[in-house]
Formats: C-alpha cells, sequence, structure tokens
C-alpha cells in the first residue's frame, strides 16, 4: 500500500470512524444504481416435519426482476426466539445446487443439517441468480440452465445500471431482513456463514449489515488487487466483477475491517488461486489493526490451513461450527 492509498492503515479509531464511512459510501456504489430493500412477504409453498426439525419452503419477488426461493430449518422445541444460521452456498459451477447445499455432503464433506439442528439454530437458505431453483429463471424468461443464465443477469444489470453481484448481495440483505422478521429468531444472536461464493456473500454482507453477530467466510478472501496482479482471470466466474473496483480505493481488507467489533472467523488455505496468499497476508494485517482499535483483537481471526487449495475441509467445517457455537451461545 502506497502514501496515496486511500485507506492507509488507520493510527487511531477516530480516523478509522471516518474512513469507515467513506468505504461504506464507495461499496454502495460499486454495487450499482440497486432498488429499496424492503421486509419481504414471502409465500409458503411447504411445511414439512423432518427428523428433529420443520422444514418450510418459500419464496418472494425481490421488487426488481425476479423471485427468490429459500428454505427456513427450525428445530424442534423452539418455544421462545433462538439463534439463527444464515447458510450461503457455493458456486463450484454446479448451478443446480443452491439452497439444496444444505442437504448434501459437498462442500464440506457432510451435510450441516444434523449439527445445526442438535445446536438449536433457526437455519434459512436461498437461491442466487441462476442457482437452484433459480437455474432456469433467466432476464427474458426460461432458459436452459447452466452459464448462459448467470452471464444474461450480468449483461442486463450493466445495461440497467447495477450489478450482479450487486443485485445478489441485496437478495441476501433482503433475505437477512426476512429471517430477523421471524419470530422464532433472536436478533441479536445471528451468524452468516459459506464457503467460496457463499464466503464472499458472508464478508459482504456483514460488512454492510451490522445486525449481523459473527460472520465466518470459508474459503474466499479474495484481494482484488492481488487476484488481478497473479494474471489469471478464469478462476472466479463472471458473477465476483464489480465495475471500477480496482481503481476504487477500497479493497478486501476495507470490508472486513468494516465487520468490526463483531466476530469475524476467515478460514483458508494457503495454496487457494482463487485467494492470492499475499493477498490474504495484507487482509489479516490491516483488519486486525481495526480490530485492535476497537480494543477487541480477539473477536477477529484468520486460520491458515498449510497445502490446501480451494476446499472446505473437515477441520474448517469443524473451527466453524466452534466459532458458532462461541458467538451464538
Amino acid at each position: 500500500m502506497t502514501d496515496t492509498y486511500p485507506f492507509p492503515v488507520p493510527e487511531t479509531l477516530a480516523v478509522w470512524t471516518a474512513q469507515r464511512e467513506s468505504a461504506l459510501e464507495t461499496f454502495n456504489r460499486l454495487l450499482g444504481d440497486l432498488p429499496p430493500l424492503f421486509i419481504p412477504a414471502p409465500t409458503t409453498h411447504s411445511v414439512e416435519q423432518r427428523e428433529g426439525y420443520t422444514l418450510e419452503t418459500f419464496s418472494f419477488h425481490n421488487g426488481a426482476d425476479d423471485t427468490v426461493h429459500g428454505y427456513f430449518l427450525i428445530p424442534d422445541g423452539v418455544t421462545e426466539p433462538a439463534p439463527a444460521v444464515f447458510y450461503l452456498h457455493a458456486h463450484g459451477g454446479n448451478y443446480g445446487r443452491g439452497k439444496d447445499e444444505l442437504f448434501r455432503e459437498s462442500p464440506m464433506g457432510k451435510s450441516p443439517v444434523a449439527d445445526f439442528m442438535a445446536a438449536g439454530y433457526v437455519v434459512m437458505a436461498i437461491d442466487c441468480y441462476a442457482f437452484g431453483a433459480r437455474q432456469t429463471q433467466g432476464p427474458g424468461g426460461p432458459m436452459p440452465a447452466g452459464r448462459e443464465v448467470e452471464t444474461a443477469w450480468f449483461k442486463r444489470h450493466l445495461w440497467e445500471g447495477k450489478t450482479l453481484w450487486g443485485m445478489i448481495v441485496r437478495d441476501d440483505q433482503l433475505g437477512l431482513n426476512l429471517l430477523l422478521s421471524r419470530p422464532e429468531v433472536d436478533p441479536t444472536r445471528v451468524a452468516i456463514t459459506g464457503m467460496s461464493l457463499g464466503g464472499s456473500r458472508a464478508t459482504w454482507l456483514g460488512a454492510l449489515d451490522s445486525r449481523v453477530k459473527s460472520v465466518i467466510p470459508v474459503a474466499q478472501m479474495t484481494r482484488y488487487a492481488d487476484f488481478a496482479a497473479a494474471g489469471d482471470f478464469t478462476g472466479h466466474s463472471v458473477y465476483y466483477f464489480v465495475p471500477g473496483a480496482l481503481v476504487s480505493g477500497v479493497d478486501m481488507e476495507i470490508l472486513t475491517s468494516l465487520v468490526a467489533p463483531r466476530s469475524q472467523l476467515i478460514l483458508i488455505g494457503d495454496s487457494d488461486p482463487l485467494s492470492p496468499f499475499e493477498g490474504v497476508r495484507k487482509i489479516d494485517a490491516y483488519t486486525q489493526r481495526v480490530y485492535t482499535l476497537y480494543g477487541v483483537p480477539a473477536q477477529f481471526e484468520t486460520v491458515v490451513y498449510e497445502g490446501i487449495k480451494h476446499a472446505y475441509t473437515p477441520d474448517m467445517y469443524a473451527a466453524a461450527l466452534a466459532q458458532l457455537k462461541k458467538d451464538l451461545r
């Protein structure tokens, strides 16, 4: 970082507070001209009693251009507001997975549902644009599922002065509004977590909404400048590229610092090509400084897994569960 960097490492909390407001304005500008947020009024499509929990399937229109589909999982025996996990699915080129990742072994080697339900967490998951129940929902109507749907939304949103990433984040913000409106949920104990695409969604949502208590991104901590310097732009799909990000003066270390002083655990492999490790070091150093200024350095941790590429290992999953237990107890 040079002396001309608009967000140098802050020397005092007052300096960071001023930088913080400017950074928030910049990030919101980069996301594009997005429609206002609101609390969705979902349509419930099914309610199914399963072993240890109730599964609700729902949808809501995002007030712009698409219908969001999701799940609520409510543990048996919930009689008062309970802690909640907003689970954010990955990408991996698997457009059919979406929110159903909750019930599959991939990406962490086992479905997390049994662990979440045993811990008493209310859980919500929604599909991103082009994923799950939205995989054939193109901007002009039904399309064959696949990358073409994602690309079509990317183009449509650019023409409208939006960004696909901005609209993905906005859907997550709407989802959080919905989650916090549920009577089963304690709004002071909400965590967000996910891998890869889900990790980026967690970081952005945690940075932009202070109501989130715990942020746990897994296998995604890309500093845009370092990723660009590596020269391989094929790793991340088109959703990841926000116009103007490289020349905006903000980068991932500013996003992670916006989460402070709330709990944040980053889980990342040191050999992940989608998150060049030199960038991870910069993110960690900057963010740790900001948390120290708040007087809560223990609230932030980056755990690096040696020799691990772009993966969600059993050790990472165990660490995420332990952090959820600590933050949501």
